[in-house]
């Protein structure tokens, strides 16, 4: 509980959270606290080698030697620092510093790498808090302010001065480097400049998440870009209306300020149903985006049933032979195209397009125009109209026409070499959750069986202090509603949590399914009616 801090954090109540106070520990304590200092040890024993040494000859341990066994495991990512404390209650926080200050590596005990966007080669970033080295930073979160877009900068390397100019290197787009500041919770702090290992925020940049600013100065062939994190697909898709028109502009604002935010939210247009489709990573954060909107835009929206974002992809690989041919009177359409299909290890990758034309068989051109076709068609998917995802479409050859061939007309061989030798070998994929779920011991029983019954497959059970806690795997589609499900099943005393875990095929009957309602829809009739054009 917040109230049960006694002799554990040091902190004074009577100010607030504010002050630390160090205090003799009560005589009450002083048993356990030698316990839970041995234990400490012990721990650390296992995994750092100085500390082992000494437990086992049995030699004094004092508090430095402690602290200095800690900052070693956590650098070599073998320990992990558990500190206890309150947010709500502000207790803790002083502590949590001091032990990141202690513990945590600073910047220039850490190698930091760029991509070089001409090699896509490796570059090591200087660390060194001088202007000797070109300038390079990482906008890695967005956020509205009442100056307007507040884009927070970590420092990888050299320094960005107010009033230089800096190159967005997704773009190639030039800045001014704007107004910087010092974020103190919610007070701002002007700062000229900004060196390696700084974190500031600039007021009114104009990015997205995960853009790289260098140096305007830095010459064309040394401009880098810094590996973004890693950022998973859209799991579930859910339809959001807004429900008074006059607020139309400030719904769009909204969606697009979140999608810019957050790389993880996505919005389309739905344009078979007319309706907004916006993605994300499970029901909570929809969910929390839809509330977002009313009360920070006003605005009255309502979310539609979830849906699951399948994907498609081949099981082995087929070869493909297209040939686009076009006569109406004048000039005709004429492109041809053959090579193979594969998948690839990884089902979850983007789709990879080889060019293995030999001999000028097809123009530069026109193989560019192939490619376009292959990723129109997999943003459509060809089986149940899910994107596809981990194949290598690999062009080898085909014909040219002196005066029919056309960019349309190759075009037309890619997407169509998907949409019909695809589904040879293709099946549908769906998303598998990671679930931990933690309720009452006296409910494992009845927790278990839900997880069963809904197809989920049982990893751990753990019981501890009355709690029981059940990890396991299942489909995200079977997971809908279940939270209102464990509330009612554990009396409102289960809760549980969900991550991605992989995409895995969907069983026969899941699959006819999809396949069946895909060919009902809008989208497949249009296709049908355009024509398969051999």
């Amino acid at each position: 509980s917040h109230a049960n801090y006694e002799g554990s954090s040091g902190i004074n109540a009577e100010y607030g959270g504010e002050n630390v106070v160090y205090k003799d520990l009560p005589v009450s304590l002083e048993e356990e606290t030698m316990i839970k200092r041995m234990e400490l040890i012990e721990s650390l024993s296992n995994v750092d080698e100085e500390i082992g040494e000494r437990y086992l000859m049995e030699e004094d341990i004092t508090n430095s030697d402690i602290k200095s066994a800690i900052r070693r495991s956590v650098l070599a990512q073998t320990f992990t620092p558990v500190v206890a404390g309150s947010a709500l209650k502000n207790k803790g926080v002083q502590t949590l510093l001091d032990c990141v200050n202690t513990y945590l590596p600073n910047p220039s005990e850490v190698d930091n790498y760029a991509i070089n966007a001409l090699t896509q080669e490796k570059v090591l970033m200087s660390p060194n808090r001088t202007m000797d080295n070109h300038g390079v930073g990482l906008a890695f979160k967005l956020e509205e302010s009442q100056y307007g877009q507040l884009t927070y900068l970590r420092m990888y390397q050299g320094c960005f001065k107010r009033g230089n100019n800096m190159i967005n290197t997704r773009t190639g787009e030039k800045h001014r480097v704007p107004r910087l500041v010092l974020m103190h919770s919610n007070e701002t702090e002007n700062v000229t400049s900004a060196f390696a290992g700084d974190i500031v925020a600039m007021i009114g940049a104009s990015c997205a998440s995960g853009d790289t600013f260098v140096d305007a100065k830095m010459p064309a062939e040394e401009q880098v870009s810094m590996e973004s994190m890693f950022v998973p697909e859209p799991v579930i898709s859910m339809s959001i209306k807004n429900l008074r028109h006059k607020d139309d502009d400030k719904f769009s604002k909204a969606l697009a300020r979140f999608v810019k935010e957050d790389p993880t939210f996505r919005s389309m247009f739905n344009p078979e149903n007319k309706e907004i489709v916006i993605s994300g990573m499970g029901e909570l954060h929809l969910d929390i985006y839809a509330e977002r909107i009313r009360r920070e835009y006003g605005c009255e929206v309502e979310l539609g049933e979830p849906t699951v974002n399948y994907r498609e992809t081949l099981t082995e690989p087929v070869e493909f032979s297209v040939t686009y041919k076009r006569q109406s009177g004048g000039r005709g359409q004429f492109g041809e195209g053959f090579g193979e299909i594969e998948p690839l290890e990884d089902a979850n990758a983007e789709v990879e397009f080889v060019n293995a034309v030999t001999g000028g068989m097809i123009t530069n051109n026109f193989i560019k125009s192939v490619e376009k076709g292959v990723r129109e068609a997999c943003a459509e998917g060809a089986l149940s109209g899910h994107k596809i995802s981990g194949i290598r479409f690999v062009l080898r050859g085909g014909r040219v026409h002196n005066v029919d061939s056309s960019d349309w007309a190759f075009s037309r061989v890619g997407y169509y070499a998907i949409k019909e030798h695809f589904i040879n070998k293709a099946t549908v994929l769906e998303p598998w959750m990671n679930v931990e779920i933690s309720a009452p011991k006296d409910y494992s029983g009845e927790v278990i069986q839900s997880v069963n019954e809904r197809g989920g497959k049982m990893q751990n059970l753990d019981i501890q202090q009355g709690i029981c806690t059940v990890t396991a795997s299942a489909p995200l589609q079977v997971m809908f509603g279940f939270s209102s499900h464990l509330r009612k099943m554990t009396s409102g005393m289960g809760t549980f949590t969900m991550e991605f875990k992989e995409n895995k095929p969907v069983d026969h009957q899941t699959q006819e399914s999809l396949i069946s309602s895909y060919k009902e829809s809008k989208a497949y009739k249009n296709l049908q009616a355009s024509g398969a054009g051999f």
